[in-house]
C-alpha cells in the first residue's frame, strides 16, 4: 500500500548499509515508492556524511554497525544536516546499541527482517516531523 506524497512534497531518502545486496534492497524499495526519492546510498561513513550533506535527505536509514561507526555517522550526519531523521537499521535488537544510537540522536531503531511495510511506515512518520522541522520548512519556502 503506498501513501501520497506528503505536502511539501517528495521524502529524500538515504540508504547506508556495508552489505551491498542490503543496501540494494533498500534502495529498491525507496525507488519503488511514488512519494520516496532515493537520496543515494552509501557503503561508509565517509561517504554517507558527504551524501548527506550534498543532498540534504529528509530521512537517513542507517546500519548501526557501520563501516567508521554507526554512531559516528549519525552524529555527523545530524550536524550536517538540520532537521534530518535518522532510522537505525540493525540485525541485532539488544539494548547496548539502541542505547548507543539514541545517546546521539537517532529518532528509530528497527531491527532488519521487518516486513517493507513497517520500515516504509516508519520512513514517513520520521519524513514527515522532518518536514516540520524549521531548516525544512525554509527549504521548501526557497523553490
Amino acid at each position: 500500500m503506498t501513501q501520497p506524497a506528503p505536502p511539501g512534497g517528495h521524502l529524500r531518502v538515504l540508504v547506508c548499509d556495508d552489505n551491498d545486496m542490503m543496501r540494494a534492497a533498500l534502495a529498491e524499495v525507496v525507488r519503488a515508492q511514488p512519494d520516496l526519492i532515493l537520496a543515494g546510498s552509501a557503503a561508509d561513513a565517509d561517504e554517507a556524511i558527504r551524501l548527506a550533506t550534498v543532498r540534504r535527505p529528509h530521512v537517513v536509514v542507517l546500519d548501526v554497525r557501520f563501516p567508521g561507526g554507526g554512531p559516528y555517522t549519525a552524529q555527523q550526519i545530524l550536524r550536517a544536516v538540520p532537521g534530518v531523521r535518522i532510522l537505525a537499521f540493525s540485525a541485532y535488537g539488544d539494548q547496548g546499541p539502541r542505547a548507543e544510537m539514541a545517546a546521539v540522536g537517532v529518532a528509530k531503531y528497527l531491527v532488519k527482517g521487518v516486513p517493507n511495510a513497517v520500515l516504509l511506515a516508519e520512513i514517513r512518520t520520521l519524513g514527515a516531523e522532518a518536514l516540520t522541522a524549521e531548516p525544512f520548512i525554509t527549504e521548501g519556502r526557497s523553490r
